[in-house]
């Protein structure tokens, strides 16, 4: 279990730093965009980086508090670091990464732990090359085993997908699944890549201008995003503007204008009528259909701009930064159509 609190200010950038969390077993990743001290929070955890004021424990030792001064040195925090750009030796062989890496340990000792990471993590064969020599996922696998090889209680990761084809990154994802189940040992990881937390996390904590703005499983923060800036940051909902109209607790139903229509959407508590609200919702939540099709009490009139071929159906956006996600064969039944309409399934419908 490692618990953080800490803060740290960059007066010249107007940063600062400022959250507290836990991670426990499993995966926990930092998500959010560039600059928002995702990075920086692995560095204070590690000894790189010394926060102005602040607690960090591991499994309750102290490794830095800003009351008493304590400011343990790296080597002796027992976490293991994956650097984006794996920071391997190059002019040592994989096999010589790994004693480097282990050297604090007895000599039989070191030996079998590096005859087991290489096994382990599928480096038989190029075990005497050095890391220019082999391929990208090759190089990816040995820096984690390098960070695992010494036993540490907590293993940080920055970004470590970053720059690797998919096939690659579908490789990275399945090794650090079996650190998971087989060391038994806290991943603490950082990626501004939302598809990657569904593959991998147990929690997301989502980073935004140094501060966490939202905790939760992937699905639920996905499904339930805590404010706007978090919606926009996941980059995945429609964001419309709104004007709530009507609501009617009894029934639990509201109405909700968006432009010169009317929609009905599910009672919004601690909205009042009147209020200017953001609607939103995922464009595969919602429905695009030909305007002559069956009618509908929740449908809107929308002009189609442009329709964007994706690997899994296509994206349909309308005027009003309107998106709707289709299947491909769905389009195709409908490609000629000129006048569409939108459908807001009312139990989807979300307004923050």
């Amino acid at each position: 279990m490692i618990r953080v609190r800490l803060r740290k200010a960059f007066p010249p950038k107007g940063f600062s730093l400022d959250l507290e969390f836990q991670a426990g077993s499993g995966i926990t990743i930092l998500f959010g965009p560039s600059g928002a001290g995702k990075t920086l929070v692995l560095e204070s955890i590690a000894g790189f980086a010394r926060p102005d004021e602040g607690r960090i424990l591991l499994d309750d030792d102290i490794l830095f508090d800003g009351a008493t001064r304590v400011h343990l040195a790296p080597q002796a925090r027992d976490c293991g670091y994956v650097f984006q750009k794996g920071a391997l030796f190059p002019h040592m062989t994989l096999r010589e990464n790994l004693q480097f890496a282990a050297e604090r340990h007895p000599r039989l000792e070191r030996h079998r732990r590096v005859n087991e990471m290489i096994e382990r993590f599928r480096l038989t064969e190029s075990a005497g090359r050095r890391p220019h020599e082999v391929s990208g996922g090759q190089r990816q696998r040995l820096s984690i085993a390098r960070a695992l090889i010494g036993g540490p209680r907590l293993l940080l990761l920055d970004e470590p997908s970053q720059g690797l084809d998919a096939p690659l990154r579908a490789e990275l994802y399945d090794v650090l699944r079996q650190v998971r189940s087989e060391f038994k040992t806290p991943i603490l990881m950082v990626t501004h890549d939302l598809e990657e937390c569904f593959e991998l996390a147990d929690e997301m904590i989502v980073v935004d201008g140094g501060r966490i703005v939202q905790c939760g499983t992937p699905r639920k923060i996905l499904d339930q995003p805590a404010n706007i800036d978090v919606a926009r940051l996941l980059g995945r909902f429609n964001l419309i503007a709104a004007e709530i109209r009507m609501l009617d607790p009894g029934r639990n139903i509201s109405r909700v204008k968006i432009g010169e229509h009317e929609l009905e959407g599910p009672y919004f508590p601690g909205h009042l009528k009147g209020d200017r609200v953001t609607l939103c919702i995922r464009p595969d939540q919602l429905s695009a259909l030909p305007r002559s099709s069956r009618p509908g009490q929740n449908q809107m009139p929308a002009i189609l701009e442009r329709a964007v071929e994706q690997p899994y159906g296509v994206r349909l956006e309308f005027a009003g930064s309107i998106a709707v996600s289709v299947g491909r064969a769905e389009f195709e039944r409908m490609r000629e159509t000129t006048e569409w309409m939108i459908e807001f399934p009312t139990a989807s419908m979300r307004v923050l």
